[in-house]
């Protein structure tokens, strides 16, 4: 910890373990740093970063102010997963914003992140710490297929437990807006407020949109293979999937599958993973980035996936999905 934070200081890169992702940090409040950023992931400029902080106190150099409501939310939600965006203050670069006048910050819910948060008196902003546009990762091999040779220290903190980006949520406006779900979800906001909304551009694919937030304007969470959905009426969607393979096998084509559980015995497709359990759809998002990356080790040319129920923390994972898929999904 020591190594990596000195790292910090002198405006290195390091990967490092939270409890959704594994992060790509750097000096948020240093531009040549947070450059570097980009630089490794190939990441667009205009796709702003999260600001990590180990202590609220941080909050008083990088924002203009903290409203009733967020201080409701950190209260309950903080360290977690749920990302808040402020109105940034002088010391926060563009470069780390995106661009925008707002930053977005969270306190992550792990106890290395904090610890190297803490050692290196700084607040580090991270994005995921993989190749721009592919799934992210959730173990150190993940981060090493993408960035070795291009980050200075990686700490190994095993694999993540969320498994999914956090979830971002905009305070600014009277109705509180979900710009990107994750780990907090709409349920548990609004145990806190009487009426929470998802953007709308979280089911578009607006190339022209100015993302407020990471994950909303470019593909994301992309495996090497082409990928469908089929999402539904689980008979359906058996049948669907069961003939579109049996369609591209026939025609030459390497298909991979990508289940749930409660479906696996059901299909004969050599190369069919099962992502987890409809009924605790937590292991399916804790699953989703590695199979992904486990479909691309199998060099399939196209996944068809099962589509999960979007409710809970299974709006984050189609979230994710639709991304990976490039938003080619079929509701049967």
């Amino acid at each position: 910890m020591k190594e990596a934070s000195q790292v910090i200081k002198e405006g290195g890169l390091v990967a490092f373990p939270t409890e959704t992702v594994y992060g790509l940090g750097a000096n948020a409040l240093d531009e040549n740093a947070v450059s570097k950023i980009f630089k490794a992931k190939g990441r667009p400029s205009d796709n702003p970063l999260i600001v990590h902080i180990c202590d609220v106190n941080q909050l008083d150099d990088l924002v203009e102010e903290i409203p009733e409501r967020a201080k409701i939310l950190m209260e309950k939600f903080w360290p977690g997963s749920l990302t808040l965006l402020f109105k940034k203050s002088q010391l926060v670069p563009l470069k780390t914003s995106g661009g925008l006048d707002t930053v977005a910050i969270r306190m992550p819910d792990n106890k290395i992140a904090l610890e190297l948060i803490k050692q290196s008196n700084l607040p580090i902003a991270a994005p995921s710490a993989n190749t721009s546009g592919k799934p992210s990762p959730t173990n150190p091999s993940h981060v090493m297929e993408d960035l070795e040779g291009k980050i200075d220290v990686l700490v190994d903190g095993g694999n993540t437990g969320v498994g999914l980006e956090s979830t971002v949520l905009d305070i600014s406006t009277e109705i509180p807006v979900i710009l990107r779900p994750g780990g907090i979800t709409l349920e548990d906001l609004l145990l806190i407020f009487p009426k929470v909304e998802y953007d709308p551009a979280l089911e578009n694919n607006n190339q022209d949109i100015t993302p407020r937030s990471p994950g909303q304007k470019y593909r994301h969470y992309s495996p090497k293979a082409m990928m469908k959905i089929f999402s539904g009426n689980s008979e359906n969607v058996y049948n669907e999937i069961q003939k579109l393979s049996n369609e591209y096998v026939k025609e030459g084509y390497k298909v991979g599958i990508m289940i749930t559980s409660e479906s696996k015995d059901r299909y004969s497709c050599e190369n069919t993973i099962v992502m987890g359990d409809k009924k605790n759809p937590q292991t399916i998002a804790t699953n989703l980035f590695h199979i992904l990356r486990q479909f691309d080790k199998l060099n399939v040319d196209i996944i068809i996936a099962e589509g999960v129920e979007e409710s809970g923390i299974g709006k984050a994972i189609m979230n994710r999905m639709k991304k990976a898929a490039g938003g080619d999904i079929t509701y049967v």
